[in-house]
């Protein structure tokens, strides 16, 4: 990424993208390949993997073209390696185990909540964000923005209220009992085409999550809560690494340093230590299909992407892109997802569409104070070099017409010699008279 601020959009990660958010919410709740859902701590290794390939081969290739046309490919290796791990890049391995850490929750969110609803509810990234940067960075937020921010929170918890009554969720909360019965069991296994798993209620319990899951937002609410905070503060932190660094890094080693130091917590906490049993028993990849591979390679493009698109487009079309993917991700919910709003959903989601739409915006920020004023050089230094005052160059002249009385037929602003035998007439006042002309 690029050595400047950043805004609120995660370090390398397109989570807020329509694509990868309904791509990612479809592969947790369609039917799974083989009776399985797959592990997201692969998914999101995987990930991490897409991101350092894309990310070294670009940094080779850099390096190469600052190279002589004789070095070989080893020194050219070994050259970005010294690069990645000089200086205070150890630094970078904070922000890129909370992006883990963020990306990880991520799945969880999209497992239990609705496309629409997660999108609008991780617009939060951009509170903590701003909560962080006044801890961090001590910057300072106007009151306009802090009446944004509150407004952005109205809208999360109008989106948040239940949609459905009592009985509705009642209801619901039925359709997904265990079966008591032998031809209930039989019923459930040639819906789902589930293999024979267990007789236990363990068993029956995991094959049911697994072929019909249910939501629960709660669950999705707390992880995108989570997400949100790790996003934000792996982002004001990042940017108070590269404010505190005093060397100049390219975007390229900077991807290459956060995707390196990803890999390992995505690899040693989430494959190893948590689904480490799972994955010996079922393999890596089980549960994979079209699904999961699009939303990988959607995710690990998009972040590097995104590395572009956050240090060099404008804030308002940050701001834009922010606002179209919200109403993109809604009207696909609708589309593919069957999703019905309510009164409530409506006026969150206008709520927070009109909080990030102006909070990004520099226009609104700016308001309608006119430019600075340029002031030159000459204006600015007002003393010598001996702290004497300067006057400024007076370039103010009056340029008479030209008369036919004039005995020479030409007239100037400026004195002229007088013309030989004639006698110059002093036109200072004599300090004797009282008149501007000396008496004869």
């Amino acid at each position: 990424m690029a050595d400047r601020a950043r805004q609120p959009s995660g370090l390398r990660a397109a989570a807020n993208t329509a694509p990868w958010i309904l791509l990612a919410h479809y592969s947790r709740v369609m039917p799974p390949a083989g009776g399985k859902r797959y592990l997201t701590s692969t998914a999101v290794f995987l990930v991490e993997v897409v991101k350092l390939a894309i990310s070294l081969t670009m940094a080779l290739y850099d390096v190469s073209k600052a190279a002589p046309p004789s070095m070989p490919a080893t020194s050219l290796f070994f050259s970005l390696t010294s690069a990645v791990f000089s200086g205070d890049s150890w630094k970078l391995a904070i922000p890129a185990g909370l992006e883990v850490l963020s990306n990880s929750l991520l799945y969880i969110a999209l497992s239990n909540l609705r496309a629409a609803t997660f999108q609008v509810t991780f617009q939060l990234k951009f509170l903590t964000t701003a909560v962080f940067g006044l801890m961090l960075l001590k910057r300072s937020i106007p009151a306009r923005k802090w009446g944004l921010l509150l407004l952005l929170i109205v809208g999360v918890a109008l989106v948040q209220m239940p949609d459905a009554s009592p009985e509705q969720i009642l209801k619901d909360d039925a359709n997904h009992h265990f079966p008591r019965s032998l031809e209930e069991w039989k019923a459930v296994k040639q819906g789902s085409g589930l293999q024979k798993r267990s007789a236990t209620y363990e068993g029956i319990e995991e094959d049911l999550s697994t072929a019909d899951p249910h939501l629960n937002p709660t669950i999705g609410l707390l992880a995108t809560i989570g997400a949100s905070v790790a996003s934000g503060l792996a982002s004001i932190y990042f940017e108070k690494v590269l404010k505190d660094s005093s060397k100049h890094i390219s975007l390229w080693v900077r991807n290459v340093q956060l995707a390196v130091y990803s890999v390992f917590p995505a690899f040693f906490i989430g494959v190893v230590f948590r689904d480490g049993e799972k994955i010996a028993e079922d393999g890596f990849f089980q549960g994979y299909n079209w699904a999961v591979w699009s939303t990988i390679v959607i995710q690990g493009l998009g972040g590097i992407a995104s590395a572009f698109y956050a240090s060099h487009a404008q804030k308002d079309a940050r701001s834009l892109a922010t606002t179209t993917n919200i109403i993109l991700t809604i009207a696909a919910s609708v589309w593919l997802f069957d999703f019905e709003f309510n009164a409530s959903f409506i006026f969150g989601s206008a709520a927070v569409l009109v909080a990030t739409h102006y909070y990004g915006n520099p226009t609104y920020n700016h308001g309608t104070r006119p430019p600075p004023i340029r002031i030159d050089a000459y204006e600015k230094d007002t003393t010598g070099p001996d702290g004497s005052p300067v006057e400024p160059p007076n370039d103010f002249s009056i340029k008479l017409p030209t008369t036919p009385f004039l005995s020479d037929g030409v007239s100037s602003s400026r004195p002229v010699s007088p013309a030989p035998g004639h006698t110059r007439v002093s036109s200072s006042r004599n300090a004797s008279s009282s008149g501007y002309f000396d008496e004869k």
